[in-house]
């Protein structure tokens, strides 16, 4: 199965997607959008970003868990992952971001 995006509204109206993996886990979580194009730019530009390694910042959590971020090309962070139990596993998340967010289709759960 292929990873999607899925576009949602929260109960303060913003707009926010994660990008889940085949086996549905969610592998890369947006900032809040107070409008729904702002988080389809943001959709756009993962799947733009996500095949250069550069723009992977990885990085540990507060915690000292690893973590990563997507950057765009001006530096701007698009997408977070979760904390992750070891180094290998968050290279691994980033993997299937690689992988699965190009081609990825968006499940619009905004009702808009």
């Amino acid at each position: 199965m292929a990873g999607k995006f899925v576009l949602s509204k929260g109960a303060t109206d913003k707009y926010h997607f994660v990008l889940k993996a085949g086996n549905s886990e969610t592998i890369l979580s947006s900032q809040h959008y107070a409008a729904k194009t702002s988080a389809e730019e943001g959709i756009a530009s993962v799947k733009v970003n996500a095949p250069h390694d550069e723009r992977y910042e990885r990085k540990n959590a507060t915690d000292g868990s690893p973590m990563f971020n997507l950057k765009a090309a001006n530096g701007q962070v698009i997408g977070t992952s979760e904390t992750y139990s070891s180094a290998a596993a968050r290279d691994n998340g980033i993997a299937s971001v690689k992988t699965n967010a190009p081609g990825a289709a968006v499940e619009d759960k905004t009702g808009a």
